[in-house]
């Protein structure tokens, strides 16, 4: 399973790695890393559909929001499962994720544990 992360902070590559590498050895998951909306939008749209099957966002970043990030990936790839994460757990944030179409929201620091839930949930609905 393909899961595109993207956040701003360069470090978190380092973190999301070391916390998944079991699953990354065992080949069950592989890892890309964007630094903003932009660059995500261009590796989802390197391959139509996108290789893709799950977009996990910071909302706070310059230049493209991770909120604006997610209307443009609901348009462009209706099917991608998208979850949020914000340094800020506000309920304005929260309510503008889900209306958006987000399949989940997470503050940080992220629950690792409720993070590889969702993405067993992923795989096993085969979305």
């Amino acid at each position: 399973m393909k899961i595109l992360f993207v956040d701003d902070e360069q470090d978190v590559e380092e973190l999301f790695r070391q916390k998944f590498r079991k699953e990354i050895k065992s080949g069950e998951l592989e890892l890309s890393f964007a630094l903003s909306g932009n660059d995500a939008l261009i590796l989802l749209g390197s391959d139509n559909p996108p290789k893709f099957v799950y977009v996990f966002s910071d909302i706070n970043m310059p230049g493209m929001s991770g909120l604006e990030l997610l209307e443009n990936i609901k348009d462009r790839f209706p099917k991608l499962q998208v979850s949020m994460i914000s340094a800020y757990g506000d309920a304005e944030n929260y309510a503008k994720a889900i209306k958006s179409g987000a399949k989940g929201f997470f503050t940080k620091p992220v629950d690792f544990d409720s993070l590889k839930n969702e993405l067993k949930e992923l795989a096993t609905s085969g979305s």
